[in-house]
């Protein structure tokens, strides 16, 4: 967390990152006005657009300038995986969080940028490209949202009746819904990418259980933010998140307003 702290007490250096997340977001809405988003596959068959390569490489660069001795792991960055081997402070980025809701034009997609230190995201800030919110935080550092020139302070809300389960209908599968059916009383909230962290954390949603496969770079920076805000992150069996690991990719976890 020393890093995450010293981020936060240099205002220039927090102004550049959040330019930077800004800025990327700029890149991506370049592609999404245009009619063909260069879409490829990934080895994993998960798609890649144009936008997704775009804000890596404004990141990719201003990173390098702003935090030199920072190291960088990037979802369109396969070699960088290597990092968290010799680093145990770094970046995590996923320049385009929700390429499929990108590709569908829906709006529901974000910038993510994490910064791990020790295993687990301790700052995070995430942008929306499509207005421009930019939201920032970590656990025991605050959480905060700037829209349109006006910036809050967020802190979670205590859970309503019915309780409000924020979920994805591409996502809903049988281990999720039996996990909201035992929850009793519920709403769905629908929202996609790493919008169903920030949406507990603006306190318009009271829980996130995932029960499929996301990757550290889809949650680090939203799990900063929402801890930031008062909430929680963990593992299904309530277990820590643990960044870093050989493999990237998540086990089934559940965020919450407390």
């Amino acid at each position: 967390m020393q890093q995450a702290q010293e981020i936060l007490g240099n205002e220039d250096l927090l102004h550049g990152l959040q330019q930077l997340v800004l800025q990327a977001g700029q890149a991506i809405m370049q592609v999404y006005g245009q009619a063909d988003f260069g879409v490829e596959q990934k080895k994993d068959d998960s798609p890649v657009t144009q936008a997704d390569l775009a804000a890596h490489y404004v990141l990719v660069d201003g990173l390098a300038k702003l935090t030199p001795n920072i190291a960088i792991v990037s979802e369109e960055d396969p070699a960088s995986l290597e990092v968290p081997r010799q680093h145990s402070c770094y970046w995590l980025i996923d320049p385009l969080d929700g390429t499929k809701e990108f590709i569908n034009r829906n709006g529901q997609f974000t910038v993510n940028l994490a910064l791990i230190e020790h295993n687990r995201p301790s700052f995070g800030l995430v942008s929306t490209p499509v207005d421009q919110v930019l939201y920032w935080g970590g656990k025991n550092l605050g959480c905060w949202r700037a829209n349109d020139g006006q910036i809050d302070l967020l802190r979670t809300q205590p859970s309503a009746n019915p309780m409000r389960v924020v979920a994805s209908k591409s996502h809903l599968n049988e281990d999720t819904s039996a996990f909201i059916e035992a929850l009793g009383n519920t709403e769905i909230v629908q929202a996609g990418s790493s919008l169903k962290f920030l949406r507990i954390a603006e306190g318009e949603a009271d829980i996130y259980p995932r029960m499929a496969p996301t990757c550290e770079w889809d949650t680090g920076a939203a799990q900063a933010i929402l801890e930031g805000a008062g909430g929680s992150v963990t593992q299904a069996n309530g277990k820590a998140m643990k960044y870093g690991k050989q493999d990237i990719l998540n086990p089934h976890f559940i965020a919450k307003n407390s």
